[in-house]
């Protein structure tokens, strides 16, 4: 049997960044905090989750620093949950399992919502990774490097 290593141990990002965000709750919380959610009852409630495994994810995504604690309003006992950098850094994942979803997992004409540029009323456009040439990249066209402390500096 093996032993899982530590996350700080872990060489590879996709196997760090599943540690910290791999489960359904931390991404489902993580994308209701882009939609605006603050508060555990918001959360709660839109999740259905249980209180203890709510409480469990947000502290965790709390000390991984995607979200950080401030008071939810003056004189206030309660707690807002609000995205980092870090935690809004996670805008293009978010996005890209969205539109995998939209264009994988609904058939013609299901309903389903949109994620809307607020600045233009249009939908956001599909992501693309692209080259340094601008051009469209394919998964063939990449391999992986690994790279050693002296290479990672």
């Amino acid at each position: 049997m093996s032993v899982r290593q530590p996350l700080n141990a872990e060489p590879c990002p996709v196997a760090r960044s599943v540690d910290v965000m791999g489960d359904r709750w931390s991404l489902l919380i993580v994308r209701d905090a882009f939609d605006g959610m603050r508060r555990f009852s918001d959360f709660q409630r839109s999740l259905g989750v249980a209180r203890n495994i709510l409480s469990d994810r947000l502290k965790k995504l709390v000390d991984a620093g995607i979200l950080q604690t401030e008071a939810a309003a003056e004189g206030s006992a309660y707690q807002a949950y609000v995205l980092t950098p870090r935690g809004e850094s996670l805008f293009p994942v978010v996005l890209a399992l969205r539109q995998w979803g939209e264009a994988q997992l609904f058939a013609p004409g299901e309903a389903h919502s949109l994620l809307i540029d607020s600045r233009t009323g249009q939908p956001v456009p599909s992501m693309r990774v692209l080259d340094a040439q601008g051009q469209e990249l394919q998964p063939a066209q990449t391999v992986v490097r690994k790279l050693d402390a002296d290479d990672a500096a």
